[in-house]
């Protein structure tokens, strides 16, 4: 006969699972949005995904679940749960407690702006007119105010975003790191431009390199990362993202562009790496908030991972060069030393995503300060393009041309996403640190790569970190797997070892 304990966890799971499966149909829903979704659909659809989030949010803040939550939380209960569901309530509770402070109107509201902000965005991009984005952006900052304030918090209101994000992290925290790294980074820059060496790169944009063609090279590669085609599939989007509901159901966008012929290889590894931590998760979690990365900082760590330490490696391409050479003859003659200087070379650039390793972070400083400041009320969002364009100047010494190369680049704020930025740079920090304990805990590893071997690298990571999903918190899988905490100068010794090769430099 079964416990009363044991019942009520039955129930709660339940109850758990219906509610995940309203968030993977929005999950779909939106997916379709960005891809296939026909263009007069989406008032409607913003209709459709707000009923999905009050159905979810009236569960999720039910008596039912209210009922489950006090007796599991209970003193002398909660400890003498499996540790599947001790994390289960523990995260299940995190949700609940957020959403009571969250006003139903407000959730609503939030869905159905962004729902219609994204075509906004995607129109403003395209004719490179920030004026046509201001008045959403404009209500979008406001409802983040909004929800800050309902959420509440002891410093910045920014920290009531940051949370959803990488929890328990706050500006007072983040904005030493930043400072630290700026100042690491800004003499390996100065060093690299004071070499007198610029790598050729014109061979990686003499094409045209059908789109096709891209893309089959592109998913040959992520099999070979060990991403299963049978849980997932690659699309296209206007900005590359990864979606889906489930470690079964994983879906990956790309972007070609048919006069670059690294751009998609590079983004479609991004999302990969994305896609394959979804697919790692222990299937036991699916179905429940648990099946899915424990934090964005460390989920960046493994796109981060395979898109720039292995997919900017001289080890990755010392095998994939001749069989991307063979789709594409225009690349014969060009050999191994002179490609792998040219996907690494370090120059200032407009565009986030085509960022090289060096120069990234100081992207995330724009938008991160930025968006702080709209948020805590310094700055207004009619003010937006010339603060984006002074930041430019100050960091990395260009101006942008147009509202598309500066503040409408980005698709996070059109997904109201304020508080997503700061784990990029995370997720850059965590994928050197990871890729380190890797290589020690993997004496061949590089070789494994260099021989076109990218299991023992997959293969780790699941058993690592991928599989306990949510279980665990982004501080106590570091520590447990690198053991030690997050620390930056694996990132800065990463950088200096390889770009003061390249440019034969020394720290």
């Amino acid at each position: 006969m079964q416990t009363s304990t044991a019942v009520s966890v039955q129930a709660f799971q339940a109850l758990v699972n219906e509610i995940h499966d309203l968030s993977a149909t929005q999950a779909i829903l939106s997916w379709d949005l960005e891809t296939y979704m026909p263009e007069q659909g989406g008032p409607l659809r913003a209709k459709q995904m707000a009923t999905l989030a009050k159905l979810s949010h009236n569960m999720m803040t039910s008596p039912e679940m209210a009922e489950h939550l006090r007796n599991l939380r209970q003193p002398g209960v909660l400890e003498k749960l499996d540790t599947m569901s001790q994390a289960l309530v523990r995260e299940v509770g995190r949700n609940f407690d957020k959403s009571q402070k969250t006003p139903i109107e407000l959730l609503q509201e939030i869905v159905e702006t962004t729902a219609e902000a994204h075509k906004i965005w995607v129109e403003a991009r395209a004719n490179k007119n920030f004026k046509q984005f201001e008045p959403v952006l404009r209500k979008i900052v406001s409802l983040n105010q909004r929800m800050a304030e309902a959420q509440g918090y002891e410093d910045s209101p920014y920290d009531a975003l940051l949370d959803d994000y990488e929890p328990g992290l706050t500006v007072k925290q983040l904005d030493p790191q930043f400072q630290q790294l700026k100042a690491e980074l800004v003499p390996l820059l100065k060093a690299i431009q004071g070499s007198g060496y610029t790598p050729q790169t014109d061979f990686l944009h003499q094409g045209p390199f059908p789109q096709s063609d891209q893309l089959a090279f592109s998913e040959q590669v992520l099999k070979d990362m060990g991403f299963d085609f049978a849980a997932g599939r690659l699309d296209l989007a206007p900005h590359p993202f990864s979606s889906g509901t489930s470690s079964m159901d994983v879906r990956l966008t790309t972007r070609v562009d048919e006069y670059d012929v690294f751009s998609a290889l590079s983004s479609s590894m991004h999302e990969g790496g994305h896609g394959m931590y979804e697919q790692g998760v222990n299937p036991a979690l699916n179905r429940t908030p648990l099946a899915e990365g424990t934090s964005l900082g460390i989920h960046e760590s493994q796109s981060r991972m395979w898109e720039n330490l292995v997919g900017r490696s001289k080890a990755f391409w010392s095998h994939y060069l001749p069989k991307l050479q063979a789709t594409f003859p225009a690349l014969e003659g060009v050999d191994l030393a002179r490609f792998y200087h040219a996907i690494n070379r370090v120059q200032p650039s407009f565009i986030r995503v085509e960022a090289d390793e060096v120069t990234y972070n100081l992207h995330i400083m724009v938008r991160y300060e930025i968006e702080k400041a709209l948020i805590e009320g310094t700055m207004n969002v009619d003010e937006v393009p010339e603060a984006w364009a002074a930041k430019m100047r100050e960091y990395l010494g260009i101006t942008p041309a147009n509202d598309a190369e500066g503040a409408l680049q980005d698709i996070h704020w059109s997904h109201g996403s304020f508080g997503y930025f700061p784990t990029y740079t995370l997720g850059n920090l965590y994928s050197a640190q990871f890729f380190n304990t890797a290589k020690q805990q993997n004496p061949t590893l590089e070789q494994d790569i260099a021989h076109g071997n990218l299991l023992t690298l997959k293969n780790w990571l699941n058993q690592e970190i991928h599989a306990v999903g949510k279980m665990e918190s982004a501080a106590t899988i570091v520590q447990r797997v690198t053991g030690e905490p997050l620390n930056a100068r694996y990132f800065v010794d990463y950088l200096w070892q390889k770009y003061g090769d390249i440019f034969n430099i020394q720290r």
